[in-house]
């Protein structure tokens, strides 16, 4: 599912789109129309598609540093204002871009969180067609192809985020071929047709590089089982009118298999939709149904910044299998208003047995709604 669309709903930025724009009103795209079918096609579909009104590069990860267990996120949107795209001004705002980045520091407990967000062009943002190749100031996600291997079985990605007391400078290598989610990478998001995307993944990517932890520079541990798992994901429309927010996980097991479960959820915490994936090493995707897949929470934590109940432990039931996942750090709210308008919770967890035995891998969950409705 991966993170949340920029909603518009922030009347700052709302603002200085219009003033960007020259335009009086903020027309969004009409949606209702369901995404063809079709083959995606690598490089190509690794990039931009700004044709349609929203898509975000999403790679979580974990990684050992210095002998310290850290967790990683970092995100970066496109979204189309319809409203631009045939003015001719060099000012225009055709294309938004957004991008945050946390960092969990497991054993200080704490989240350190960025937001940065401009127009495309001027020098000042990009999201490249072609290839991934996303650009927010001097905070950067790149790709390149492999040595070896076609560009739908090798990639390697260059990444770097600075925020308020941390630095990622990451190098992300490809392990397994791209997994297409939903339909041959047509992922339903809810009852009609309407509610779609293009979605791959890229799981169990080897992560090297180095992490700056106040002032501190850590280098990754070469030796340990540091792993990230890398969205990408592109839609016009994605929320039922029912749905409230969604929770969602991308879990890396430790013997290479990839596990990913969702589910969009009603204002009563009952599911609207559901969906996911299951790979195991050089075994074809198993796609789960939107009756296949279920969320029982087994323990909360509430926010005192913004007062929301999250559950942080769950069980996810699978046709993969039952799984325990349970964060690592309770406190792992992102407040992204400065941004994309919204709060949301993004975090590292375990992976262990249903019956929260044996530790099976890592991951994060996401999870929106919980402090207001998701608003697409």
């Amino acid at each position: 599912m991966s993170a949340p669309r920029p909603p518009f709903l922030d009347s700052r930025r709302r603002w200085l789109t219009q003033a960007a724009a020259g335009v009086g009103a903020l027309a969004l795209p009409a949606t209702g129309s369901a995404l063809p079918a079709r083959t995606l096609e690598f490089p190509r579909d690794f990039g931009s598609h700004p044709d349609l009104a929203t898509e975000w590069w999403y790679i979580t990860g974990q990684v050992q540093a210095q002998g310290r267990l850290l967790g990683f996120q970092l995100t970066f949107f496109r979204s189309r204002v319809a409203s631009t795209q045939n003015l001719r001004s060099a000012f225009a705002a055709r294309q938004l871009v957004f991008a945050h980045a946390a960092l969990t520091d497991v054993a200080g407990q704490r989240q350190l969180h960025a937001q940065r967000s401009a127009r495309e062009g001027m020098g000042l943002a990009q999201a490249r067609a072609g290839d991934t190749d996303v650009q927010l100031g001097n905070w950067f996600l790149r790709r390149t192809p492999a040595s070896c291997g076609s560009a739908m079985e090798a990639s390697r990605y260059a990444a770097h985020i600075a925020g308020d007391g941390f630095d990622l400078a990451l190098q992300l290598a490809t392990t397994q071929p791209v997994l297409l989610q939903g339909q041959a990478g047509l992922s339903r998001k809810g009852p009609d047709t309407a509610q779609a995307s293009y979605y791959y993944s890229q799981p169990q990517l080897e992560v090297s590089g180095s992490i700056t932890l106040d002032g501190r520079e850590l280098a990754i541990d070469s030796k340990a089982h540091n792993r990230a798992w890398l969205d990408h994901e592109v839609s016009d429309a994605l929320m039922h009118p029912e749905a409230q927010g969604w929770d969602w996980i991308g879990m890396n097991l430790d013997d290479g298999s990839a596990l990913t479960a969702f589910r969009l959820r009603r204002p009563d915490a009952s599911s609207l939709w559901a969906g996911g994936s299951w790979r195991a090493p050089g075994q074809a995707a198993r796609i789960f149904g939107a009756e296949e897949v279920t969320f029982t929470p087994q323990r909360w934590w509430t926010s005192p910044a913004s007062g929301a109940r999250y559950p942080v432990e769950w069980l996810v039931s699978t046709p993969a299998g039952s799984w325990r996942v349970a964060a690592l750090l309770d406190a792992q709210e992102l407040d992204s208003r400065a941004s994309t308008g919204t709060i949301y919770w993004e975090g590292l967890c375990d992976l262990r047995a249903a019956d929260g035995g044996a530790l099976r891998g890592r991951g994060y969950l996401e999870m929106t709604g919980y402090a207001a409705k998701i608003r697409l």
